[in-house]
């Protein structure tokens, strides 16, 4: 071996903090589960969603979250478990007021998404994966947010901040510490990550046309391609006609 080993990015992404119990779920937490869980055919298909309930109300996955989740569903705790140790967009630990996501990957990391986060990092005084002591602010490393047409970007409670530099970063955390209306490059106002956290759940609070939306960079391609009239075109090739394969001169056909 080569000595080397692989670093995790998410080295507690596999547990739940048991021994925090506290909780805020409550009866109408419940209802809202059942409410979900009936917007599906198999009521097990709304468990993603619940469980971003969940976070909405407790700020993370919570023990009560699990089971409470379980019970709705009628499934085991266990098997609620699994699913919210394997996506690490469900939180182990409480998060912040606001949750902040840098984009190491790819396009972002070569237009400057490691310098962001190492800014980021040390202006919090917090590392990646974890909260500032005034439970304001979370950090995370995001891998790819599918917004390389805008590199680097960062993001506020999943609302995009597009072309960041080390000052905008800045400026972005030590507005939202202070509390100063923050919005979306693409127009959305930035809320609070359990309010974000509630619309994922499936609970619209009424600013869908906020944002967000394609940028200017994002059309560019379709923008050019009416100016010069170009469109994809039709097939060259006809697709062949199946035909139905003859039999055997002579051969007869059984009724």
């Amino acid at each position: 071996m080569s000595g080397h080993e692989f670093v995790s990015y998410f080295p507690e992404s596999g547990s739940v903090d048991l021994d925090d119990q506290s909780t805020s779920i409550d009866e109408s937490t419940y209802a809202e589960l059942r409410q979900l869980a009936g917007r599906y055919p198999q009521p097990r298909s709304a468990l993603l969603p619940m469980l971003h309930l969940v976070q909405s109300v407790d700020g993370r996955i919570s023990p009560k979250g699990i089971e409470a989740c379980a019970e709705v569903l009628g499934i085991t705790t266990a098997q609620v478990s699994g699913v919210a140790t394997f996506y690490t967009m469900y939180k182990r630990r409480p998060a912040g007021t606001h949750h902040v996501g840098v984009c190491t990957t790819a396009l972002c990391a070569v237009m400057g998404g490691d310098v962001l986060l190492e800014t980021a990092s040390k202006h919090l005084g917090i590392g990646p994966d974890e909260t500032t002591p005034d439970g304001k602010i979370s950090l995370e490393r995001l891998e790819c947010n599918a917004a390389c047409d805008f590199a680097p970007v960062m993001m506020v409670n999943w609302e995009f901040m597009d072309n960041m530099t080390p000052d905008k970063a800045v400026q972005l955390l030590d507005d939202l510490q202070a509390g100063t209306e923050v919005r979306s490059t693409r127009g959305a106002t930035i809320t609070s990550w359990r309010e974000a956290e509630r619309v994922l759940a499936g609970f619209p609070d009424g600013r869908a046309d906020e944002g967000p939306s394609a940028g200017e960079a994002s059309l560019l391609g379709v923008q050019i391609a009416a100016e010069k009239g170009w469109t994809a075109g039709l097939p060259s090739v006809e697709p062949k006609k199946r035909t139905r394969a003859k039999k055997p001169a002579g051969e007869e056909t059984s009724k």
